[in-house]
């Protein structure tokens, strides 16, 4: 594919003629965070719901979590509702049930930039970029190499640039060029100033976790009241499956916790290796580890805000590697959905695919996932632009390739098109041509044809002559122009010198202080 491109000159087409357009590489959508329109789809009966439930709170009173930091085991004991052998905590469904009922139904994140503001929970659907891959592969470079600063900043500038992406994650790629013990503060530097959407911390030990908020707050030019008052930021953190969690993660939550700002949970499970096989056994079992760590974030401070991911899918049984965007991956999104509104909590998922190109196989098994959390009421979509390999590679052709499903999700969205007044069933226009025109020149085709119907960015809508006469540009080629194009026009969002100052300056002092202490 790598020598495809090298071949092929850029001929015309959508993708190859941005020059025409002006300044706009692409003629994307607006920043429109989605409300889902669509009622949820529910494969659990009541009794199914319940059958779940009953199975995480199981989990939790007869055998229990094991939180591997002794202070959030302190605070447990402390809250009187928990029963505790050294570090295995087990939990009565009713102080659960008490404690999860402190967390909202929906909560606000605001990043530096109000008009991002995101809200978590209710009917909103929101969108974030691929995080945490340690590789990248491009088609200019044709193979999987590390991560470098250079690619998690041309993949920030991704994520800033298309509106669709609502929220940035960690790392859109692992900059391994840089110290892990400073790696935070230039990747926060750079996430603060490339975007101006909400932003995330790793918990990965206090130093990160605190230095991230610092940054925040300096960016949003808050004071320390501002921004405890509210969320700024938000983390994520993973329970160890099966039914731990460690002690960087626990130590950085509880952190947040007591600053008020956003928590997710997000265990994961892999029906057949890290949970039970069967996909109802493996819900039941995330929902615990999910629920165990919310009930942690009340007793520290009540109503902080919280939300539970699924990261449930299966193994290949012949080999153990993990499976995305699988039958069963889809279902055990679904039934997460079930139990995240019957525990009136938020819920996120994520876009993902075991593919190791941006090829059919990754966009089928990307587009089952994302359209899976879709379809289960989902409120922060993770990963939804640019995975591959199960997480392991980030892709900016992949990127660009899921931004167009994205689009197609928030057009889905769109009031427009289940509009049913008179305009919409249109029988004066139908009367009009009769049985004996077309509709394409009379006046109510005219007043609409401009947003009628979704207008791609990156498919190709020709038959195959006039495909093959401009070059017969395969999709990946194409996002691949279509990511040059945009990182050779980027312009960085504004921010105000003397902010940009004092993060300058507070990078510089915590890398002369020594950043965060590795395991290395």
């Amino acid at each position: 594919m790598a020598e495809d491109l090298k071949r092929r000159k850029r001929t015309g087409g959508r993708a190859g003629s941005a020059a025409r357009r002006g300044t706009a590489v692409i003629e994307q959508m607006p920043w429109n965070p989605p409300v889902n329109t669509d009622r949820p789809t529910e494969p659990l009966r009541p009794e199914g719901v319940q059958a779940v439930h009953d199975g995480a709170m199981r989990i939790l009173e007869e055998i229990g979590i094991e939180f591997l930091n002794p202070e959030a085991v302190e605070i447990l004991r402390a809250s009187g509702g928990c029963e505790i052998n050294g570090e295995n905590v087990r939990m009565g469904r009713d102080f659960v049930m008490e404690m999860i009922g402190k967390a909202p139904e929906s909560w606000t994140i605001t990043p530096r930039n109000p008009a991002r503001r995101l809200t978590i929970g209710g009917n909103h659907l929101n969108f974030g970029n691929v995080s945490s891959p340690p590789s990248y592969w491009d088609m200019k470079i044709g193979r999987k190499v590390t991560g470098t600063r250079e690619m998690c900043q041309n993949l920030l500038k991704l994520s800033q640039y298309f509106n669709c992406i609502h929220f940035v994650g960690g790392y859109p790629v692992e900059p391994q060029d840089i110290h892990a013990s400073v790696r935070h503060l230039d990747v926060l530097y750079d996430k603060l100033t490339l975007t101006d959407k909400v932003a995330h911390a790793y918990c990965l030990g206090k130093e990160r976790v605190e230095d991230v908020m610092e940054m925040v707050r300096i960016a949003g030019g808050l004071s320390h009241e501002e921004f405890e008052a509210s969320p700024h930021m938000y983390t994520n953190i993973n329970s160890t499956s099966p039914l731990k969690h460690d002690y960087p993660m626990l130590d950085g939550w509880m952190r947040l916790a007591r600053r008020g700002q956003g928590l997710v949970v997000t265990p994961f499970t892999l029906a057949g290796a890290m949970a039970p096989v069967t996909m109802a056994g493996a819900v039941a079992q995330s929902l615990a580890e999910a629920l165990c760590a919310v009930v942690l974030a009340q007793v520290i401070r009540p109503g902080a805000p919280c939300a539970i991911g699924t990261f449930t899918s299966n193994v290949d049984m012949k080999s153990g590697a993990p499976a995305f965007g699988t039958p069963e991956y889809m279902r055990a999104t679904q039934m997460t959905g079930q139990l995240a509104r019957f525990y009136r909590l938020p819920m996120r998922a994520s876009g993902v695919c075991a593919a190791n190109v941006p090829d059919g196989q990754a966009m089928w098994e990307t587009s089952n996932s994302l359209w899976s959390a879709v379809q289960a009421g989902a409120n922060m979509v993770y990963h939804a632009a640019g995975w591959l390999e199960g997480g392991l590679i980030a892709s900016p052709e992949k990127f660009i390739m899921d931004c167009e499903i994205l689009q197609h999700i928030q057009r889905y969205m769109d009031p427009m098109l289940t509009a049913t007044g008179p305009d919409e069933i249109a029988v004066d226009a139908i009367r009009e041509v009769g049985d004996k025109g077309h509709f394409f020149g009379i006046q109510h085709t005219q007043d609409r044809y401009t947003t009628a119907f979704y207008a791609p960015f990156l498919s190709d809508w020709r038959n195959y002559e006039a495909w093959e006469a401009a070059g017969a540009v395969w999709t990946p080629a194409r996002a691949h122009q279509v990511f040059q194009d945009i990182i050779a026009g980027f312009e960085a969002p504004p921010m105000d010198e003397s902010i940009r100052e004092e993060l300058a300056a507070f990078v510089e002092r915590r890398k002369a202080e020594g950043g965060a202490p590795t395991d290395f």
